[in-house]
């Protein structure tokens, strides 16, 4: 079963990472909706979750100590310094960390690291899950808007 969930969750994370093919920079950082949701932030955000869910959802370490924002909403945020590939690169590098940092663990093992308090793995999973899949469909969405005008007949 753990091997059946991982690869869902590996499609989605490899999914919301190939949103970015094919974008120009000015595609991928596009605002199409009022909230700071682009492309590229999604992509951002999703590195956020690995590590929080994977990182401090393990080992405990704080947001602060991991350079992580406090906020779910403030990873979405982007800086100059953002590229596609950049943000592509962490996010790859950020699902390799977590698939070493469960690589031994069980669906029952339980993490303490999260501020929702005791957590087992299978819960992890099928959150994390939820939410990669919540974000292609937004993804999907944004790249339909950017390459695909709007049909008015």
């Amino acid at each position: 079963m753990k091997t059946t969930i991982e690869a869902f969750i590996d499609e989605h994370r490899a999914l919301l990472n190939n949103c970015l093919d094919g974008l120009t920079e000015e595609q991928a950082r596009a605002r199409l909706v009022s909230s700071r949701t682009t492309l590229l932030g999604l992509v951002k955000h999703a590195t956020f979750v690995e590590k929080v869910w994977f990182v401090e959802g393990i080992t405990g370490k704080p947001r602060t100590e991991l350079g992580l924002p406090a906020t779910p909403d403030e990873s979405f945020v982007l800086t100059d310094e953002d590229t596609i590939e950049s943000i592509r690169r962490a996010h790859s590098e950020a699902c390799e960390d977590s698939r070493r940092a469960t690589a031994d663990l069980t669906l029952d093992f339980v993490l303490t690291g999260n501020r929702r308090g005791p957590l087992t793995l299978s819960w992890v999973y099928s959150h994390v899950l939820r939410e990669l899949a919540q974000h292609c469909g937004h993804a999907d969405i944004l790249r339909e808007q950017l390459l695909r005008p709007l049909r008015t007949d």
